[in-house]
């Protein structure tokens, strides 16, 4: 497996690749888009930072690609709905940079409120400007924190250090989670009336671009300072501008901008009271060890073991939780790829039942693998686990689960029921002991099957000569069977038997059998 790296990572993940048997890495910096589009096809993992920019058309270019990883947390430069409808996986590195992302948050607040920068560059020009650079304390004053995920928590508690008084607005996480953490959650409209200081650590999105724009200044505190270590392109830097003119924003410290670099004659560069640094946030010696080691064993893990962590596009599956499920999987997509060779028409409808004693796992991948293999074989497209879902969305397939912890017949049942617009089918797989899978119901058949190699279930009378004539037209071509099943209907009219054989039937066999008094339907179909 090939893994490229483009923009500059830390030396310690590089060293994990080249260490890593089974993977070889290129690093390749500084590529044009065309360069990059020219070559990814090669590659099987993509790690970057945030120069290269994941497109559409990169990934349409991007045959083998599996999986995109971030050595860091933004991922506004990833396409990230083309990446999951082609089905790569894209990863972040959430923990790698929290810290030091948080302390540069408070450098910047301190430098702002002490006029460090100005000090310096006055006293470097040769001035002493003592007068002139007079600052304020932070103690007692409200820092207002917008966003509290992991970095602004660290800040939110780096500030609390500080005696400053801490007010949080998150629309996602609970009140009283944020005050078990011993700080004050306010509406944003309260936020922006008290606070002395404002400090942004949201995601970019549709619903951050611009979050903080004139409207929002009008609503400020007269005098508010504002830190922005988060996206560029959050705080609007037409409407800051203009704030700052009219004096009812007294500074701004600025890790990021809507365009990186930003033009030398960039308005902002122009105030005395903006602080601004080029994108430092994550720039530490221990937070690109941290990110490129975190990046590179997460694409490690999956690559090797499919094992996903820190997904943006997918559910993060720890590894043991993994390898409890794992029988679990291998069932449930073989049991969805059976079905999608024997139903017809176009699907409308699945659901998929959990009965009896499952540990008290989390099954939803298991349903994702259902999806997976019955989509495989009726799309054009290659389906996975991370695009089986959005796939199944676009065609207008309802999925739903449910669960239950009686299960009469077995200790744990997975049971699936597909409807298309031509007839409906149902199925139904256990797992004995801890690896041993088992298809043991299809439609009203009671059956026991091996979810493995060349299949082939008929249909027939349930009367004497049946199985003989079926056994003798494979041995009169050579087919050899390896395991028969029988299972009978309920009002015991029909059979349906199960037949593995060594080699596939061709389709010659397959138009005897048919035509064997007896035999009602035959269907062949690989697992």
């Amino acid at each position: 497996m090939k893994v490229l790296i483009s923009d500059n990572l830390g030396e310690a993940g590089v060293d994990l690749f080249e260490k890593e048997t089974g993977i070889d890495v290129d690093v390749k910096t500084g590529l044009s888009p065309d360069e990059l589009k020219s070559i990814i096809q090669d590659y099987d993992a993509l790690v970057i930072r945030s120069a290269t920019k994941v497109t559409k058309d990169l990934l349409n270019s991007a045959q083998n690609l599996k999986v995109v990883g971030r050595a860091g947390i933004g991922l506004d430069n990833v396409d990230i709905p083309a990446a999951t409808k082609k089905g790569v996986v894209v990863m972040n590195t959430p923990g790698g940079n929290v810290v030091t992302t948080a302390e540069h948050t408070i450098a910047l607040m301190m430098s702002l409120t002490r006029n460090i920068p100005r000090g310096t560059a006055s006293l470097k020009a040769g001035r002493w400007d003592k007068k002139n650079l007079q600052g304020r304390e932070i103690m007692n004053k409200i820092l207002g924190v917008i966003g509290f995920g992991k970095i602004g928590a660290v800040v939110a508690e780096r500030a609390r250090g500080l005696k400053m008084r801490i007010m949080v607005y998150d629309p996602v996480i609970p009140p009283e989670t944020i005050e078990k953490k011993g700080f004050e959650p306010v509406s944003l409209e309260t936020l922006y009336r008290q606070a002395d200081y404002i400090t942004v650590h949201v995601p970019k999105s549709k619903n951050t671009l611009g979050m903080l724009n004139a409207v929002a200044f009008e609503k400020m505190k007269p005098g508010v300072m504002l830190i922005n270590c988060a996206r560029g392109g959050i705080v609007d830097e037409a409407a800051l501008k203009d704030a700052l003119e009219s004096g009812k924003i007294a500074g701004a410290a600025l890790d990021v901008f809507e365009t990186e670099p930003p033009p030398e004659d960039h308005p902002l560069l122009s105030f005395d009271n903006v602080v601004a640094t080029p994108h430092l946030g994550a720039s530490t010696i221990e937070a690109q060890t941290n990110v490129a080691v975190a990046v590179a064993q997460q694409i490690i893990e999956y690559l090797k073991n499919n094992n996903i962590i820190n997904a943006v596009n997918a559910p993060s599956i720890p590894g043991e939780l993994l390898r409890k499920l794992k029988p679990y999987l291998f069932l449930a997509e073989r049991m969805g790829c059976m079905v999608s060779q024997f139903t017809g028409g176009q699907l409308k409808e699945i659901s998929v039942e959990y009965n009896g004693d499952f540990q008290g796992l989390d099954m939803s991948p298991v349903t994702t693998g259902f999806l997976k293999g019955l989509l495989d074989p009726m799309v054009p497209d290659e389906i996975n686990t991370v695009n089986a879902p959005i796939l199944a969305k676009e065609k207008g397939i309802r999925v739903s689960e449910s669960s239950s912890a009686e299960s009469y017949e077995f200790t744990n049942l997975i049971s699936a029921h597909v409807i298309t617009t031509e007839e409906e089918y149902r199925v139904a797989g256990t797992v004995f002991g801890k690896l041993d899978s088992r298809i043991v119901r299809i439609n009203d058949f009671r059956i026991e099957i091996v979810p493995q190699g060349h299949l082939t279930l008929i249909h027939n009378l349930d009367e004497p000569g049946a199985i003989g004539s079926i056994g003798q037209t494979l041995g009169d071509n050579g087919i050899n069977i390896s395991r028969m099943q029988v299972g009978r209907e309920a009002n015991g009219e029909n059979n349906i038997i199960l037949i593995r054989t060594d080699s596939p039937m061709t389709k010659p066999v397959i138009e005897q059998i048919r035509a064997l008094p007896k035999v009602k339907n035959i269907r062949t179909f690989e697992l």
